[in-house]
């Protein structure tokens, strides 16, 4: 007999008209999900955004059995319910007001490993999309990161093989329950990933198999990663609906350049154009953006006292001596330098690096 703690957990979940952020809502004001159900309905309709309507769903809700019989699903297939206040929920997700109320994961992934990376692309991926994303992995497995894509053809699958032969962790995040694996073809590669990862999912075995789920399960391959990269993207391609979810979540967005009339390189111009995204050309860029070599490269200090310097140089490095990080406007306005002055003293700084840029147009120190 499943937990009655467990069975309201999934329960909340299935009321009509209550999403996961109005849940969550009901679970703070009530203090608690099983008082959630015990609630009167004039203690609900003083909770704000519900209304008569949702407060019907709440009290007339009777669908137990179908939380039931999830619960029964997940325990004969070793699959893990995780609600999102439990400890060991993505921390990443927990901070984000539409994370899923309920995540179904399988294998042995890490939720909160200490560094995630969302590698996303077209299903239409050429053999330059394909060796680029191999190339980024492999660059990439001297800092033991996990992969995040989301099981599509093209270049998700991609790199959850490429990720697999490198012996990097890989999560396949899912647009359908764990009772199937779509596509079909890539039912192999999932089984190889519970070894050193696994599949994740908001969706229970009981849902339908929807192509419309597919956009909320990129707000999860977002949610979950330190950065999202793509790699070939058509202009209205589906991943750079992850990129923009994954901007709104004020993570880094990084994109792969491609050839200036490409179809499926237009999306990844784009966004480096409108500075929606940063331009990578391999993995060791993406670890140097996020501050993962900061350590390597810190490690001579010594030696940054004998880099000649200019005196416009030796301003700016002044300046940020007093500071972690400045934003290039406030750096011109602190040292007194301005435009083509500012940007070749910053560039020669970070050629001989001495300084760090970092998004956003923001500069440190190494």
């Amino acid at each position: 007999m499943p937990s009655k703690d467990l069975l309201n957990k999934i329960a909340l979940s299935l009321i009509p008209n209550i999403g996961d952020v109005m849940a969550k809502n009901l679970v703070s004001y009530c203090g608690g999900v099983d008082k959630v159900f015990r609630s009167k309905k004039h203690e609900l309709i003083r909770i704000p955004g519900i209304d008569e309507v949702r407060a019907r769903s709440i009290l007339e809700f009777k669908d137990f059995k179908i939380a039931e019989q999830e619960i029964e699903f997940a325990e004969k297939n070793q699959i893990k319910v995780l609600f999102y206040l439990d400890e060991d929920y993505p921390a990443r997700l927990k901070s984000l007001t539409d994370s899923p109320l309920v995540l179904y994961t399988k294998g042995n992934v890490n939720l909160n490993a200490g560094k995630i990376i969302a590698i996303v692309g077209t299903r239409h991926a050429t053999d330059y999309g394909k060796k680029v994303t191999q190339t980024l992995i492999e660059d990439l497995k001297p800092y033991n990161a996990t992969i995040v894509s989301g099981m599509a053809y093209g270049i998700d699958i991609c790199a959850h093989r490429a990720a697999l032969h490198f012996n990097l962790p890989t999560l396949g995040v899912m647009g359908h329950g764990l009772n199937r694996i779509y596509p079909g073809q890539h039912r192999s590669t999932a089984i190889k990933m519970l070894e050193l990862g696994g599949l994740v999912t908001e969706f229970k075995s009981s849902d339908s198999f929807d192509r419309e789920n597919f956009p909320r399960r990129n707000r999860i391959v977002a949610g979950l990663s330190d950065a999202t990269i793509v790699v070939e993207s058509a202009v209205k391609g589906g991943a750079l609906i992850t990129a923009e979810v994954a901007n709104s979540y004020n993570r880094d967005v990084f994109a792969v350049p491609g050839k200036v009339g490409d179809v499926y390189s237009e999306g990844c111009n784009y966004f480096i154009k409108a500075n929606k995204a940063n331009l990578i050309e391999c993995g060791n860029d993406v670890a140097y953006l996020l501050g993962w070599q900061e350590k390597k490269l810190a490690a001579p200090v010594q030696k940054e006292i004998f880099i000649e310097m200019t005196e416009n140089e030796k301003t700016i490095v002044d300046v940020l001596r007093s500071n972690e990080s400045l934003h290039v406007d406030l750096l011109s306005q602190l040292s007194n330098l301005y435009g083509s002055h500012l940007a070749a003293a910053l560039l020669n700084l970070e050629f001989k690096r001495v300084i760090h840029s970092l998004p956003g147009k923001m500069y440190k120190l190494h």
